[in-house]
């Protein structure tokens, strides 16, 4: 297998993962009291679970389908693969045309079973306050952008600036706060990293801080000479790269031998159960790190954390899908997965476009 399958492989691995992940959540999601997560599906969550009708979240659905953030996961990954690159006005279209129209105030009545605070903004703005998308995004302090961002960060690997600039002008469609932002494009940035083969260690950050450096991630302001060539990239405004720092920290601490979480699901007690990004992504990091090369135990011990699990999970399997690819996740989890065989031509397909640019930039 040549380097460009090998980085077709860790891209489809990385989109097939994401959607793995959120599916997973869905029938336990949002537990906060883990003993009432035990005697509902048992002392270790193992795959796809049906959401219990006796809670609101997801009430009505089955095992294996996706939750609403899934769903707009796919329209991205249709859009993608149906336009061959990332054009925001044709995502935006099919926001609007087929996911803002069965929205309401209500957060229990959308597609997939829950309208998340990013969304709802969203709606609040596009279909209530007739605002143009430019001025749709919100402050929500969620993870839901970097979960789809997932899909653009393996489609455009090869080129470092590029998936992070389409993370980042994806991730302002919804979410506006700047933290936010920048650990949404922070996490596209390592995804695009393990897709070209980079390892998730403490080197890793290091090998992202020379792409900003150079200017090929220029998440500050550049204050070198370097600054005021003509073709120096415009700034992605973030006050730090503080976000390209935290995985290669959070890797050495999972793979120290003094520092043991045990079992492995309680990190979720650690980072924090809630639904903020700044909760649920450095579990995710900390489970990949642990976890390189088993997707199933990253995934599975992300779930059995409980509180925000579904986000914790979606993060997690594309972390380990971009570095044990597509031919790396157990079978099983894709024939498990609703439209699991669609999802999986598309990204087949989607990936395909990393490894045509790979190839592209090779001398």
């Amino acid at each position: 297998m040549n380097s460009n399958s090998d980085q077709s492989d860790r891209a489809a691995g990385c989109i097939v993962g994401a959607f793995i992940g959120d599916a997973l959540g869905l029938g336990s999601h949002w537990y906060y009291d883990l003993d009432e997560l035990r005697r509902d599906f048992g002392p270790w969550i193992d795959g796809y679970t049906t959401p219990s009708e006796s809670r609101k979240y997801h009430a009505g659905m089955k095992a294996g389908e996706l939750s609403q953030t899934g769903i707009i996961m796919r329209m991205l990954l249709k859009s993608v693969a149906e336009r061959g690159t990332y054009e925001e006005a044709d995502f935006t279209r099919r926001l609007d045309e087929e996911l803002l129209p069965h929205l309401s105030a209500d957060p229990f009545s959308g597609p997939g079973g829950y309208t998340n605070h990013s969304f709802r903004q969203v709606w609040q703005a596009r279909v209530v306050e007739k605002k143009p998308w430019a001025e749709a995004g919100g402050n929500a302090d969620t993870s839901e952008a970097a979960e789809r961002v997932s899909i653009l960060a393996a489609a455009f690997a090869a080129d470092p600036y590029l998936s992070a600039k389409h993370a980042l002008d994806c991730c302002h469609l919804t979410q506006t706060d700047p933290l936010v932002a920048q650990q949404s494009v922070g996490f596209a940035c390592v995804l695009a990293a393990l897709v070209r083969g980079d390892a998730f260690d403490e080197k890793l950050s290091d090998k992202l801080m020379e792409l900003v450096g150079n200017g090929t991630l220029p998440f500050v302001v550049k204050t070198s000479i370097a600054a005021a060539e003509k073709n120096a990239k415009p700034s992605f405004g973030f006050p730090s790269p503080d976000a390209l720092l935290l995985p290669s920290w959070i890797a050495r601490a999972a793979q120290d031998p003094d520092i043991r979480i045990e079992p492995a699901w309680k990190i979720s007690l650690v980072h924090g159960m809630s639904c903020a990004i700044n909760f649920v992504l450095p579990a995710a990091y900390h489970l990949a790190a642990r976890f390189p090369g088993d997707f199933e135990s990253a995934v599975l011990h992300a779930i059995n954390g409980g509180g925000q699990n579904m986000s914790r999970a979606c993060l997690t399997a594309a972390l380990v899908g971009a570095q044990v690819g597509l031919s790396g996740i157990p079978g099983r989890f894709i024939d498990g997965l609703a439209d699991g065989q669609e999802i999986f031509a598309l990204a087949q397909k989607v990936a395909a476009f990393s490894s045509r640019a790979n190839k592209e930039t090779q001398p």
